[in-house]
């Protein structure tokens, strides 16, 4: 990769594009293949392509049941897609290098640090051993711990291999799941009621949506908060903010809702999984169907906002949702910057959350806009499916493999632009040529 980037001139941002490229062509082809179905038939290339994008881009969504259509080769074949997805193919590249002892250039580290959104290149191999030994403890323990639950289910060997399946899925917020067996595309709406399988799966997916730069902050300042980085100080804020009030608003809406009719635990742990998976998780506990409207608006904004920076999830991320939300407080106290924990954000940060943030909206209604057109369904859930699509997360209200093929790629399109971000697509194909310059300021009414 290193030879091909220097020869042909391709900069760190168009290789993490191209690599990402790179893995859901190669995975699509496996796909396709015979040994991938459990029927031993080829796959169509668009199914097999929708897959790959959907489990490297760690979204979710799915043609096809994974555990009743796919083999065991085609399920571990999604599952490396997941995992590759989830830490970043740069990061497995630069842990190659250093197994086989090859040097570790500026651009390799440089490719890394936008790839995994790094604060600065120093540090970073380090930073590459720390994410690769706290996804596999973290993983692994996931794993041991579900499977209590699945290996007496299952029996021993195919509820291990539950658990690691779903262990990954869960901390790479993929929503990929194997309980097609109870029923296809059920997800996990058979352990609705489940202490152990909801809070191993909710801390898997809160886990991976906080952010690797925040595990390591938290492990330096030994969880002191006032030593905390102000990345981490409002990652946390923000990821508690948007996991109590969301979830109180759905035990309000759901309170009278007949799915969970003298199920106390199951309205519960119903309310609170909903909130989290929500986030670009992707699983389910109940029929999303069956909430009611106030409930999937509210899922649908908070699909939008999605995980945090340098994380397995997608969305806009918690950062940027949160200067949003301080910008607006700025106004309110006539304040001329945003300021956070007695810190001042910059103007060219408050530009950038700008730019995402009208990306994500504008995709948002256009591609929403789009299904309704190519397959005449509801504004609801056309909505709802592009706000789930570009947050990663994964979770329907059950269109997604009736939809036609532009469906298809345009709900692709908005998986690749989430996971990969939309400033490193458009950044990665911009000419920086040019001499800066500064015009006359003049001011324009807004509001």
């Amino acid at each position: 990769m290193k030879h091909i980037s220097h020869k042909f001139k391709i900069s760190p941002l168009r290789t993490i594009v191209l690599g990402y490229t790179g893995i859901i062509l190669f995975g699509a082809l496996l796909l396709v293949l015979p040994i991938s179905s459990r029927a031993g038939v080829w796959t169509s290339f668009e199914d097999a392509l929708f897959t790959a994008t959907s489990a490297t881009c760690v979204t979710g969504l799915i043609v096809q049941d994974t555990y009743t259509y796919w083999s065991l080769f085609g399920q571990i074949v999604i599952l490396a897609m997941i995992q590759v997805g989830g830490i970043g193919f740069m990061t497995l590249a630069i842990s190659a290098l250093m197994l086989t002892k090859q040097k570790i250039g500026l651009r390799s580290r440089y490719t890394l640090q936008e790839s995994v959104n790094a604060p600065q290149v120093g540090g970073i191999v380090r930073m590459t051993r720390f994410i690769l030994l706290g996804t596999g403890i973290t993983e692994l323990c996931g794993a041991v711990l579900l499977a209590f639950r699945f290996c007496p289910q299952f029996g021993f060997r195919k509820g291990l291999y539950f658990s690691v399946f779903h262990a990954i899925s869960a901390f790479c917020n993929a929503g990929f799941d194997l309980m097609g067996g109870y029923a296809p595309f059920s997800s996990l709406t058979n352990y609705v009621a489940d202490p152990l399988v909801n809070a191993v799966i909710i801390a898997l997916i809160i886990l991976g949506g906080l952010g690797f730069f925040v595990w390591s902050d938290i492990k330096t300042a030994k969880f002191r908060f006032r030593k905390f980085k102000l990345h981490t100080k409002v990652v946390l804020v923000t990821t508690l903010a948007l996991l109590i009030i969301p979830c109180l608003l759905i035990l309000l809406f759901e309170f009278q809702n007949p799915i969970f009719a003298g199920q106390p635990s199951a309205y519960i742990y119903g309310s609170l999984f909903q909130t989290v998976t929500t986030r670009t998780a992707g699983f389910n506990t109940v029929d999303i169907s069956a909430l009611s409207d106030a409930t999937i608006v509210l899922m649908l904004l908070l699909m939008l906002v999605g995980g945090s920076p340098s994380s397995t999830a997608g969305g806009l991320k918690t950062t940027t949702f949160a200067m949003l939300a301080a910008s607006i407080f700025t106004i309110f106290r006539q304040r001329k910057s945003i300021e956070c924990f007695k810190r001042r954000i910059g103007d060219d940060t408050l530009l950038k959350i700008i730019a995402i943030t009208a990306m994500y909206v504008i995709l948002f209604f256009t591609c929403g806009m789009l299904l309704c057109a190519f397959d005449h369904v509801g504004l609801k859930e056309a909505l709802f499916e592009t706000a789930s699509a570009i947050g990663t997360v994964g979770i329907t209200l059950g269109i997604t493999n009736s939809l036609g093929t532009a469906s298809h790629f345009v709900l692709m399109l908005l998986m690749f632009f989430g996971r990969v971000g939309g400033l490193t697509l458009l950044l990665a194909f911009h000419n920086q040529g040019g001499t800066p310059s500064k015009y006359p300021i003049e001011k324009i009414t807004v509001g």
